[in-house]
């Protein structure tokens, strides 16, 4: 392979103090002080040169990026279109256009009248580098249409409303939102919230159309810095819901929707670790809440008097709750059970058994989906496995009956009787079994030769779903196996396995993700140095951690957008997300023993002079997610340590953010760049 020369960023002194340590960071200057303005130029000349060499890296890999990009792409439908699901009097959906890189939205009258385009993708995007939709809400008289755009990456979205009588913009113009829109019951006007200028949502706000942005009447404003306000409504639209909380307390209060200006009414004040969630149900309020039991429960309490919980449903053992929504008819629970997916039907009439729907596969994903209505008779719902595309029912509530009306439709073709799943049990250093979901080719060797790629995230209580891929498919279709670790500190088996992988307990994700690789190896899928592993955002912190604590075991690392300088960010009380992250990582600022936790793992802090398996790095320049520099910087102290002569390149998205590349296509041709990449480190043509 050719290449040009690797950068050698340069360093300057700096340093800080903090509870008597004194931490050497020759690399800050990668951060540029006007931030979130990137103007510095040494800053961006050495982020230019980094991606020349990256260009320079996967030049030779050209064709087999191609390839692959072509392969992903034929089986992609290219004039894909969502099932038209019924909202009132309008039936909605969205469909691309033939070789489209983003989708347009349209409706049409359920009593029967010609189809309408009321948003057009590709237009708003066209000539733009990034392009982004964010919230998107119908009034609901179906006049207006308010949605948010962003065209950088920064996430900071500008609010337009559409009169979808005329098709012309009103000029009402909200920039700076960071939240879900949501109308009041009478078509006139709608809830948000604004990013402040560190990146908070601490706000709700009502807007009128017609009435100029600034006179918005401030309904609810959040004092606490650690916290984020979100906008929504119950199922049956008859209350706004204004939320507030970190990522381990929250606080609810509702609004009528025809009248925001009322008094907002508070359900239970917020109290440290109890999280709840609310919908409603005839002038029943519906609390799914963690108060006694980390699995959650069900409690109800009168609108009238929403302080007063009486228990439905009761913790369990083993079933997890994760969100329960009221029907005019029922309600229905979603949770997982020894960490797959279940959905319950259940009556108002607490004497009527529910009903579970049952799903076959050994490991597999489903869900609600699509149900904007409250007096519904069939529920929309999605299935996957590993092995089963993407699949979308009808469930008919009167009979039982699930009518399949899509099936993912992969032009190219596929087969499933290629591939063989399997959901696996393997023990960590401290005896705690660790799910793994995996599938391969049915003639994948069991002797230890194959290849496999490893993904985790292991964070935030966020679990990786086992769900289906077309672009795993190239892995897959080269002999390779494609496994996921459902480690600590996800909620894959409830929220106590959440618990155990923060905090204090950080260091069992990272264990938790080499023992399971180990693990693997043991039973004959692998070995050391053919594992590919990958993560992004605090997944990427995950890659971080392994690849300091065990290099000698990956082949391959891809890191997109990773969370690395954990302890210089966790000290940055004005960076954007800060202040809300330290119920997950802990307070450095405050409390020494989390200085000295997150000093001992974060990647960035603990690179040391041995060798490192060549790496994959990206970054995005807007990104108010994980910052540009941490990425950089990790590249710049990898390459100035590092004993070894293995690639490490780092692309930074000069124009993007977190989600790196938009558009269906160019994202596809980024993961392209990045699976020839590690087929190419792991010899597998």
């Amino acid at each position: 392979m050719t290449e040009t020369k690797p950068p050698v960023a340069t360093t300057r002194p700096h340093s800080f103090t903090a509870h008597g340590v004194t931490i050497e960071d020759p690399w800050a200057w990668i951060k540029d002080p006007g931030y979130p303005e990137v103007t510095d130029k040494d800053v961006l000349a050495y982020l230019e040169e980094e991606n020349r060499f990256f260009e320079g890296v996967m030049a030779p890999l050209k064709p087999l990026s191609e390839t692959l990009f072509k392969e992903m792409r034929g089986r992609i439908k290219e004039d894909e279109s969502t099932v038209p699901q019924r909202d009132g009097d309008w039936i909605y959906w969205t469909d691309y256009e033939t070789g489209g890189e983003y989708p347009r939205w349209w409706r049409k009258p359920a009593a029967g009248g010609a189809d309408q385009l009321i948003l057009d993708e590709p237009a708003l995007a066209d000539g733009k580098e990034y392009f982004r939709l964010g919230a998107i809400a119908a009034s609901p008289d179906g006049r207006w249409l308010a949605y948010a755009i962003d065209d950088n990456g920064s996430e900071r979205f500008e609010v337009r409303v559409k009169d979808l009588d005329t098709g012309a913009l009103l000029p009402d113009t909200i920039p700076g939102m960071l939240s879900e829109i949501v109308w009041t019951s009478d078509s006139k006007g709608f809830l948000y919230g604004v990013a402040n200028e560190n990146w908070r949502t601490d706000n709700a706000r009502w807007h009128r159309l017609g009435d100029p942005v600034e006179n918005d009447l401030e309904i609810f404003k959040e004092e606490d810095e650690g916290y984020r306000v979100a906008v929504g409504e119950t199922q049956s639209r008859k209350w706004l819901l204004v939320s507030t909380g970190d990522h381990v307390t929250s606080e609810v209060y509702l609004l009528p929707t025809d009248n925001p200006a009322a008094p907002m009414v508070c359900i239970a004040p917020r109290k440290p670790g109890r999280e709840y969630d609310v919908d409603e149900h005839d002038g029943t309020l519906f609390i799914h809440t963690n108060d006694v039991d980390p699995q959650f429960r069900l409690v109800t309490a009168s609108a009238d008097n929403p302080g007063e919980w009486v228990e439905r449903i009761g913790p369990s053992k083993h079933f997890y709750m994760t969100s329960v929504t009221c029907f005019a008819d029922f309600f229905i629970v979603e949770g997982r059970e020894d960490g797959l997916d279940q959905i319950e039907l259940h009556r108002y009439d607490s004497s009527i058994a529910p009903v579970r729907l049952p799903f076959p596969e050994a490991s597999y994903v489903a869900g609600i989906g699509d149900n904007p209505e409250y007096a519904i008779q069939k529920i929309r719902l999605g299935y996957e496995s590993m092995v089963t595309p993407g699949t979308v029912y009808d469930y008919h509530v009167a009979t039982g009956e699930l009518e399949t009306l899509k099936v993912q439709e992969i032009p190219s073709g596929y087969d499933g009787g290629k591939y063989r799943t399997e959901r696996l049990k393997i023990a960590a250093r401290d005896g705690t079994e660790v799910p793994v979901s995996i599938v391969y080719p049915k003639d994948f060797p069991r002797d230890g030769t194959g290849k496999l790629y490893l993904y985790a995230y292991g964070a935030y209580g966020y679990a990786i779903p086992p769900g289906f891929s077309t672009s795993r498919m190239s892995f897959l279709d080269r002999g390779m196996a494609f496994a996921i670790a459902h480690i600590r500190g996800g909620d894959d088996l409830g929220q106590q396995w959440y618990h155990d992988g923060k905090l204090e307990k950080r260091i069992n994700t990272f264990n938790d993700f080499v023992d399971v690789a180990k693990g693997l190896i043991e039973r004959g899928f692998t070995h050391k140095g053919g594992i590919a592993i990958a993560g992004r955002s605090a997944g990427g912190e995950l890659m971080g951690a392994v690849v300091n604590s065990d290099p000698d075991l990956w082949g391959v690392v891809v890191a997109d957008v990773p969370f690395v300088d954990v302890l210089n960010t966790m000290l940055d009380e004005s960076l954007p997300l800060t202040p809300g992250e330290w119920p997950e990582w802990g307070n450095p600022v405050e409390d020494k023993a989390a200085f000295e936790l997150i000093r001992s793992y974060s990647p960035y802090d603990n690179v040391a002079p041995h060798a490192y398996p060549p790496m994959f790095i990206s970054g995005g320049l807007n990104d108010p997610r994980v910052t540009y520099w941490e990425p950089a910087k990790w590249a710049a102290k990898l390459r100035a340590t590092k004993t070894d002569d293995n690639i490490l390149v780092l692309k930074t998205n000069m124009g993007a953010g977190h989600g790196g590349k938009s558009g269906r296509w160019e994202s596809l041709k980024e993961a392209a760049d990045e699976m020839a990449f590690v087929l190419r480190q792991l010899d597998v043509d």
